[in-house]
């Protein structure tokens, strides 16, 4: 069976996105990772199905590279733009996930901000800040992140008898001023350094607020491009986040499967 697909990105993160409101397309590991295989298959930072929800306008399905699943913060704003490509969506909409629902505006068709779940618990590891953004991460700050390896620093950590059995992303991040910052981040589940991270860099705009009182809203620089975040703090937790930035298409085509 011939499948078509959609390639979108959003700072660089890139995602294999298909319309699987007639559910014709078999999720099992091994499709999952071949066509997210960069030298077999089409290759990605992600799959997403667009599904349909009886409880909003569609839900996203999401897989890692190794068709393990948590929400995706860029992957989500790029769910959106297609969505709103292909007419399920008007502006302002709202969509289910695997942790949920979320809000969603199409500022233009090519910039996108969606809604993240409230965050509560915000746990110091040494000079470390673990969090859940959607996706578990670990933020460390650094004087200097050009001197930074973050691959060999993610894998360390990520496969560390800490945190081996579940996996954590693991983001670096340099304080830039008082409403900017940039990051690299390490992604579970891609097993290497992503251009950007959507989740990544929600996580480490709550943590420059926690331990650095930067105050929303917050520009992040990542390797694939700029994104912001927005947030509340009440309560002793964080409301009304959100986060914005471009999602663009690539191109199309269809696959075999």
């Amino acid at each position: 069976m011939r499948i078509p697909f959609f390639k979108y990105q959003g700072t660089g993160n890139d995602f294999i996105i298909i319309d699987d409101r007639n559910n014709q397309f078999l999720a099992n590991i091994d499709n999952i990772i071949r066509i997210c295989d960069r030298k077999f298959g089409i290759g990605s930072d992600g799959l997403i199905l667009i599904q349909n929800s009886s409880e909003a306008d569609f839900h996203m399905e999401f897989f890692n590279p190794d068709a393990s699943q948590s929400f995706c913060g860029n992957g989500s704003r790029c769910a959106v733009a297609f969505a709103y490509r292909i007419g399920i969506i008007e502006k302002e909409t709202k969509f289910t996930a695997i942790d949920g629902l979320h809000s969603a505006y199409v500022e233009s068709p090519s910039m996108i901000k969606v809604s993240i779940k409230n965050v509560e618990e915000l746990r110091k590891d040494k000079e470390d800040l673990i969090l859940n953004t959607g996706s578990p991460h670990l933020v460390r700050f650094s004087e200097d992140l050009d001197k930074e390896d973050i691959i060999s620093i993610g894998r360390k950590i990520r496969f560390s008898e800490k945190f081996k059995q579940d996996g954590i992303n693991v983001n670096l991040v340099e304080v830039l001023s008082d409403n900017k910052v940039r990051c690299a981040t390490y992604e579970r589940g891609v097993e290497n350094e992503t251009l950007s991270c959507g989740t990544g860099v929600t996580a480490v705009a709550l943590a420059a607020n926690k331990l650095k009182n930067l105050a929303s809203p917050l520009s992040i620089s990542t390797k694939g491009g700029n994104l912001e975040v927005e947030f509340e703090y009440t309560n002793d937790r964080y409301e009304n986040i959100s986060l914005k930035g471009p999602a663009t298409f690539v191109y199309k085509g269809d696959i075999e499967i």
